[in-house]
């Protein structure tokens, strides 16, 4: 008895149940489409890169890296202090998180790392100057270290269309 016919049958079965419409592969297919789009954003006229992004998107949540109060286009911190360099930090997480389409009045989180705590006052002082209508969340913590030797370190999550 020739069993030719049967193998083709069995291998056309097989392969037929590992097709698209497969209940399993449907499954697959429905957890991948509700995964949240993740896009790594960084601007085109950065110079130097560092080992992470300007921020990254993911659905409709921005995340910032770590801001420091470098003047714009420089590796060099403002001048004033603890509060020079808050409120460059501010105005430099303002201007990424307008560039990638969020606002200052969008932002829901913030992390705040503070060379030294005792400076927190001080910092706090800048801090309200930003965020006049509504406060995010926030967590504040004493660090040693900052890159460039900075004073302060910010790092924000934001809402973005």
């Amino acid at each position: 008895m020739n069993r030719f016919p049967f193998l083709l049958l069995f291998a056309a079965l097989v392969l037929s149940a590992c097709q698209s419409d497969n209940p399993a592969n449907e499954h697959a297919d429905q957890r991948a489409a509700d995964r949240p789009y993740v896009e790594y954003l960084n601007p085109a006229d950065q110079e130097e890169p560092g080992p992470f992004s300007d921020a990254v998107r993911v659905g409709n949540l921005l995340f910032l890296s770590g801001k420091i109060g470098i003047l714009p286009g420089t590796r060099t911190l403002a001048e004033g202090g603890i509060q020079g360099e808050a409120r460059q930090t501010m105005d430099n997480i303002q201007a990424t998180l307008e560039r990638w389409g969020s606002s200052l009045d969008r932002v829901v989180k913030c992390t705040v790392m503070i060379e030294d705590i005792a400076e927190w006052g001080a910092f706090n002082e800048v801090y309200v100057e930003y965020f006049p209508d509504h406060k995010p969340a926030r967590s504040a913590f004493g660090a040693d270290g900052l890159a460039l030797g900075a004073a302060v370190e910010v790092e924000c999550i934001a809402t973005v269309d």
